[in-house]
């Protein structure tokens, strides 16, 4: 491993001489209607160069790939195992689009990307060293990541092993894995925030429970476990804009990752909830864009809107902050038709 200097060129090379292998179970084609087609909406799918970035470390790691490993063990693990990187390019490879996001991340804020991710399921890898989850006996209910760079990252077992798409990554967007995100393996878990999921630069995984450890976040306390919250989100028209009486389309993202979102409506100032227009689901890992026409009249207007989840969790209008375990309230934004 490395952070920088000469053992960096070498990292920098290792990536640039891999070519990721196809992968065994591709991502679904994306339904046709998939995309709102509306100008301002962020697209479906992130570029890597303006994924959101949240990190503590001042430094990127630069890991070279030939020299990274990966140590799997703890409690209830009856087969240590310790991985190359080879070594999980030459296992069964997944693509799935799978939406993040920063418990960080306000109302409204930008702290949410779409990505296509490449790499390998973490439930098969854990069965192969005997993990079972805690419903079927299992006696650890944390899976502490640890990352080059010494951060920890504590995600349930049970939801890792639960049949989602949790996975070890080596592609984002068919490219290997940027530095800025975890380059050469991280961990992707659909439906939680990132503080307990999303380890990049890992090189050791421990089964063990959260009655023995707490991760580097709930010891500054954030919540041990955070499913992410039903949200929603205004692209367009942005705060403060002075559209024309006119047709003006509003239109957005919304997600609610593992869960699905199943209805987005729009709220003119204390108007009544009107329904939007969904753009068709990829799947219930990924958000949403949503689209709705608004007949403007001249003046000063609130927009605000608000998310129905396929559980019938209705996005709730209650402001809290993002600690302990994410940011909850409805977006809105001002703007005056002219």
């Amino acid at each position: 491993r490395a952070l920088s200097g000469a053992s960096g060129r070498e990292a920098v090379a290792s990536r640039e001489n891999i070519t990721l292998p196809p992968p065994d179970s591709g991502a679904p084609a994306l339904p046709r209607r998939a995309r709102a087609r509306v100008e301002g909406v962020s697209p479906f799918t992130t570029p890597n160069s303006d994924f959101y970035r949240v990190d503590t470390g001042l430094v990127v790691p630069k890991v070279d790939a030939t020299a990274w490993r990966l140590r799997i063990h703890g409690e209830g693990v009856t087969r240590e195992k310790t991985l190359t990187f080879d070594d999980l390019l030459r296992r069964e490879l997944i693509e799935r689009d799978i939406t993040l996001t920063c418990v960080s991340n306000e109302v409204g804020g930008p702290y949410v990307g779409n990505a296509r991710w490449i790499g390998v399921r973490l439930a098969d890898l854990l069965e192969e060293c005997g993990v079972r989850p805690p419903s079927a006996g299992g006696p650890a209910d944390q899976l502490v990541a640890r990352s080059v760079d010494g951060m920890t990252i504590g995600s349930p077992v049970e939801d890792v092993m639960d049949g989602r798409d949790a996975m070890l990554a080596v592609g984002m967007n068919g490219e290997p894995l940027p530095f800025d995100h975890g380059f050469p393996v991280r961990m992707v878990v659909p439906g939680l925030y990132g503080y307990v999921s999303a380890c990049k630069w890992i090189e050791d995984i421990e089964l063990t429970t959260f009655d023995s450890y707490d991760a580097y976040w709930v010891k500054r306390g954030w919540a041990r476990e955070a499913p992410i919250k039903t949200q929603s989100r205004i692209d367009t028209p942005k705060p403060f804009a002075r559209p024309k009486a006119d047709t003006v389309m509003v239109a957005g993202v919304a997600w609610a990752q593992h869960r699905g979102i199943d209805k987005v409506e729009i709220r003119v100032d204390d108007g009544p909830w009107e329904e939007a227009v969904l753009a068709a689901e990829d799947s219930r890992d990924t958000w949403r864009q949503w689209s709705y026409a608004w007949r403007a009249t001249k003046g000063g207007h609130t927009l605000t809107v608000r998310a129905t989840d396929r559980t019938g969790e209705v996005q709730t209008d209650r402001r809290t902050r993002t600690v302990p375990d994410g940011a909850s309230g409805r977006h809105s934004v001002v703007v005056t038709v002219d």
